[in-house]
This record gives C-alpha cells, structure tokens and sequence, in this order.
C-alpha cells in the first residue's frame, strides 16, 4: 500500500503530539508503542497510569518512552479544569462539573489539545462514534469558516481486481445523516481539502446520484446537482462532475458514453455521497466485497485534528489512523 508508505513517511518528517485517550486497550497500547519507535508520532497516553502500565506488562511492552498522562494526578490538570470552566461556562460549567468530567480520558484528552499540549487526538476504540464527535465539538471546536463537521474514509484499491488502482476518498460514510444542498457542498469541500493533504494527485471530484447528467428527475437528483453548482462556485480550479453514477466516475469508457463533457472523465478519486445510507453501506460493500482498504473515519471540519476509530479496529487500524492523525497536525501548523 504505496499511499500508506507514503504518509508514514511524511509524518516521520515532524512527528506531532497525539493524544490516546483509550490507552490501557492493548490494540490501542500496541500501536501507540510501533508508533513511538518507528517516530511517526509522539505519543501521550491518557487514562489512569496502573491501567496503562498493567496492559504494558501484560502484553511485554515497553513505553519507558512515551509520555502518561494521568487523569487524577497530571501536573496540567488544574489548567485544564480552569480552561474547561472557561470553555463551556456558557454551559453552567463549574469547577466541580470540570473535575468530574476531566476524570473521563476522552474529554482530558481533547482538552490536551485545545491547551495546546497535543496538537491532535484519536479515540473510538472504545468510545462510540457520537462520543468522540461531541467531545471534539464541543472543546476542540469547528475550524474557522466550517459550521459542519462531517468525515471521510481513506479507501485504498490495490487489488488486482480493482479498475484502479489508488487511493481514493469516500465522504461522508459516517457522520450527517440527511446532508441538504448547502451541507452536501460543505462536505465536498472538506473532502477536497482532505484530498490535497493526503492524496498524491489532484482532487477530481464525483458527486454521486442514481442519476448521470439529468437522466433522471426527482428531488433527491436535485440536491446534488445544487450541491454541485455550489462546489464548482467555491472550489473554480478543481474538476467536479455531478450528478454522476459511480460508474461513470471511476470508468473512462462509462464516463465517454454517459458524460462526454465530463470534466473528471472517470478518474475521480474523491467521492461524495448524497447521504449517510449511500455513504456508509457504499464503503462497507467496497470494503467486504471489493476487498478495498477503509481507513477512518477521519473527521475534517474541526479546528485541530481529531479523529475515530471503528470499535472493531486492529492494533493496524489504530497505527495508520495515528500516522495520519500526524501527518493532519504537521501540516496544520506548517506555515
């Protein structure tokens, strides 16, 4: 997996502070000890230091040289009550309300990165799906000029099998259920952003439908072809198809016969989905069946890298995510 090497590699260039916050499961404990030593990241594991240190030794690892941060005994611990006060006093945070919560490694973990003592954080090992998502938006926050947060999934195609064979990206497969017009934009341009930091070529852009150019006419056709308007307004130099049935976005002849004008003229390699249902039976059938490589959900639209993980997730799983969880920081604080 070429495009895998390839973000390792970049983010061994300047490995970012990632915080773990699910560290005493031994998926996540393994990874983390792989990506300390292969320097893809700088690892602070967040929960409570016995637990840690007793999945360590059960599972023979050494993380001498990762950093614990212990939710009842952290140095930081008192600024970061303070900084929750302040955070969601809007809320009717107190200070009591702050020390119950920072008890959670989920939520001291995302307060690690809005203090600026991790640049990035990953969960959802553990936690669910809708955890992780609120803890983010609520104290690491949208990213200026985002009001949406949606995801994405890395899709490796390095079967023999594949039509293609590259990486491309799925969005969204897991986050916004019913996007409208406006939202369906939103998600598109996140997902070319995304694109642009971890793909090696251009975005070229499908918005997907069961309809190609119009060949069918009902409201949800539409709202595509509206989404579309709108990314091709924000987005002038980036090829954008839409409507388009996925096999006419990754299949040149298709494209020639269904599309003749088509600007991405089946090479897409960023997929929008009309919505959650599409989006997520879509990558799991290309996932189980087309024995496609999902990596994700990764979320864009927040403030600083903060991204799940499947709770059915291998100790791969959660390496990759870490290196590209890196990778996303580095380049957020790359002038």
């Amino acid at each position: 997996m070429e495009i895998l090497n390839q973000i390792i590699d970049a983010a061994k260039k300047s490995p970012a502070q990632i915080a773990l916050a699910e560290a005493d499961d031994p998926r996540v404990l393994q990874a983390a000890v792989r990506a300390q030593q292969a320097g893809v990241a700088a690892v602070t594991l967040v929960g409570e230091s016995e637990k840690i240190q007793a999945t360590a030794h059960s599972l023979a690892l050494n993380i001498d040289e990762l950093t614990i941060e212990d939710v009842h005994h952290s140095e930081h611990r008192a600024a970061l009550v303070d900084a929750l006060v302040q955070r969601r006093k809007h809320r009717g945070m107190t200070v009591e309300k702050a020390q119950e919560q920072l008890n959670d490694p989920l939520v001291f973990a995302n307060m690690l990165v809005h203090c600026n003592k991790a640049q990035g954080v990953l969960s959802g090992a553990v936690y669910s799906t809708a955890d992780v998502v609120r803890t983010a938006l609520q104290l690491i926050g949208t990213a200026p000029g985002h009001d949406l947060v949606s995801s994405f999934f890395l899709m490796i195609l390095d079967k023999p099998h594949h039509p293609c064979q590259r990486a491309v990206i799925f969005s969204d497969c897991a986050l916004v259920v019913d996007p409208d017009e406006a939202q369906l934009a939103t998600i598109a341009t996140g997902a070319v952003q995304s694109a642009q930091k971890l793909l090696p070529e251009p975005p070229k852009v499908a918005m997907l439908s069961f309809s190609t150019a119009q060949s069918a006419q009902h409201p949800m056709v539409t709202k595509v072809i509206k989404a579309t308007e709108r990314v091709r307004a924000a987005l002038p130099d980036v090829a954008v198809d839409g409507d388009v049935q996925f096999d006419a976005a990754i299949i040149p002849d298709i494209a020639q016969r269904k599309l003749k004008d088509s600007a991405v003229a089946g090479q897409a390699n960023v997929f929008i989905f009309p919505d959650l249902n599409a989006g997520n039976i879509g990558y799991k059938i290309a996932e189980r069946l087309g024995g496609a490589v999902a990596i994700g959900p990764l979320l864009q639209g927040l403030a600083k890298p903060a991204n799940d993980l499947s709770r059915g997730c291998s100790a791969e799983d959660v390496f990759n995510v870490l290196a590209i969880t890196s990778l996303q920081a580095q380049q957020q604080e790359s002038p």
